[in-house]
């Protein structure tokens, strides 16, 4: 079990890793840790993620009261303390402004594409949560529709947001967002993205149950299954299909069959 030195030391050290890869600029971000029913560790407001010292962060209750530390806590830790009430398998949030990823948020383009085996192992698609003016219960509120089904949210015109079971998973899943929205944008400048057929999700989601990956993940992108046997895109697609994509071909030219009649 980490003593409370070795969790304030773990938040300085990825504060510097989302600084190092420019995920955050000057005082932006925050991040926490759960190390209680009701009590957290969190950043402090005004503070470079990238120059933080262990003495710097604070303790707070499940009100974002101050319980200990010289500074004051982070104004947005309203949107932590949503995470924690609503996800009990959260143990850690991270908030950042990693550029590209920020960019899909900026534009209102979630990252919903199967493209990559590891982005969708680990994140699956990344919502976009309405805008919600910071420090309010505007952008916890954003969260609500997502929040049991992801672990990865891009905040409209602000940033994303990562949660996970450990802190160095929610890191993680923060690099593996903005990875991914690199992928999505690059590809996207080369030609036409090449997604991977409903038949590859499955097997992937059958590799996050052998791995016993943890954390939420929202599976396919039309049919919502979390499984592997029952997709319905798979079973309701004619024979010649084999992905989500094919089922929606199918539907719209059905439709639009009947609008010409």
């Amino acid at each position: 079990m980490q003593s409370a030195y070795e969790i304030k030391k773990e938040i300085c050290d990825i504060g510097a890793r989302i600084y190092n890869k420019g995920f955050v600029a000057a005082n932006d971000g925050n991040i926490s840790v759960k190390v209680g029913p009701n009590e957290y560790y969190c950043t402090p407001t005004g503070v470079s993620k990238g120059y933080m010292t262990p003495d710097m962060i604070i303790r707070v209750d499940g009100e974002g009261r101050k319980l200990e530390g010289k500074l004051n806590p982070s104004s947005e830790f309203k949107m932590h303390l949503r995470v924690y009430r609503e996800r009990p398998d959260v143990n850690a949030v991270v908030h950042a402004h990693p550029p590209t990823a920020t960019a899909f948020a900026v534009c209102n383009i979630p990252l919903e594409q199967n493209l990559l085996p590891e982005a969708i192992l680990t994140v699956g698609s990344v919502p976009v949560c309405v805008y919600g003016c910071p420090s309010t219960d505007e952008i916890p509120d954003s969260l609500m529709p997502y929040l049991q089904s992801h672990d990865a949210f891009l905040l409209q015109n602000h940033g994303a947001l990562a949660v996970g079971n450990t802190l160095t998973k929610a890191f993680f899943v923060m690099d593996e967002v903005e990875y991914f929205a690199k992928v999505s944008l690059l590809a996207r400048q080369v030609g036409n993205p090449q997604e991977l057929p409903c038949e590859e999700l499955e097997k992937l989601m059958e590799l996050r149950k052998k791995f016993g990956l943890p954390g939420k993940h929202p599976g396919c992108k039309t049919c919502k299954n979390l499984g592997t046997d029952n997709c319905r895109c798979k079973s309701n697609a004619p024979a010649t299909a084999g992905n989500c994509d094919d089922l929606v071909a199918k539907i719209t030219r059905e439709v639009l069959a009947q609008l010409n009649k």
